[in-house]
């Protein structure tokens, strides 16, 4: 055996014999830079150099918004696989694959904290799991964060992050768009701010409920919104639409939106938009 290949053998042994740390660095998905996945969380999950918003879940979300302790709702427990539905995979097996992907019951997680001092309930979905789809426990998950709104007095704050309705359960996922459109209204008859901050993606079923009947709406930069995707629209209404007419910008500049605001900055407009709005209610 000769000198090289008794030291490549041994460097081989050494290095993988090494305890190399997972996912020590991140790549971002729209420039495509690597960035130590400590600055990246650093950086509430924001591209250093191109400010793309990578999608968070909602325990990375409650950190970032609450001043400290916060409390998750228990999620309601709602009937599984309903239709017993199965396409390639029974949706009972994409549920639990999701489960433990995410660590999570479903797409919705509800908390209650403060938020700049001033008390509110957050919710937020979670694009990882199947989509952020909205199904039944989506619905009810939301339902619950409104009722603790009402029992609180304060503000509903909604992050949306969806693929639209949840396909296999059907029309019980379609029922949950009226559901949650009535769980608004009782904020609105109780003169209770709703805020809906819209992050990527927002699509579907989302859309065309909950996400879109906000007393004020916020997007975070670059975020997709919109009901059906664009080339469903161009093959339909046969015309070339302009570029990135369904990101947060676009839509701001046409009245869809309130502002688009940069995650490191929605702590501070939140507290501001809640106090603002906390006020004139303790005024009427």
């Amino acid at each position: 055996m000769s000198w090289i290949t008794r030291t490549r053998q041994q460097l081989t042994g050494f290095l993988a014999k090494r305890d190399t740390p997972e996912n020590l660095w991140t790549k971002c998905k729209n420039c495509g830079t690597m960035v130590h996945s400590k600055e990246w969380a650093d950086n509430d999950h924001v591209c250093p150099r191109c400010e793309h918003h990578d999608r968070i879940g909602g325990r990375t979300r409650f950190a970032q918004l609450f001043d400290g302790d916060y409390r998750v709702l228990s999620a309601p427990r709602v009937a599984e696989d309903p239709l017993k539905f199965k396409d390639q995979k029974r949706y009972g097996d994409r549920l639990k694959a999701a489960r433990a992907q995410t660590g999570e019951q479903d797409a919705m997680l509800v908390a209650e904290g403060l938020i700049g001092g001033q008390r509110a309930v957050v919710g937020v979905q979670d694009f990882a799991f199947m989509g952020g789809s909205m199904g039944m426990a989506v619905g009810e998950t939301f339902l619950s964060g409104v009722d603790a709104a009402l029992a609180a007095r304060c503000p509903f704050v909604m992050f949306t992050a969806a693929g639209g309705a949840r396909m296999q359960e059907g029309i019980l996922s379609l029922m949950q768009m009226p559901r949650t459109t009535v769980g608004i209204q009782m904020l609105k008859d109780a003169g209770l701010p709703y805020i809906v901050v819209l992050t990527d993606p927002t699509t579907g079923g989302v859309t065309a409920s909950y996400a879109m009947l906000g007393d004020i709406h916020i997007a975070e930069p670059g975020a997709l919104i919109g009901f059906a995707g664009q080339r469903v629209i161009e093959q339909t209404i046969r015309e070339k639409l302009p570029e990135g007419f369904q990101r947060a910008e676009y839509l701001l500049e046409h009245g869809m939106l309130d502002m688009v605001v940069h995650r490191r900055d929605l702590k501070a407009t939140l507290a501001q938009l809640i106090g603002l709005l906390m006020a004139r209610r303790r005024a009427a």
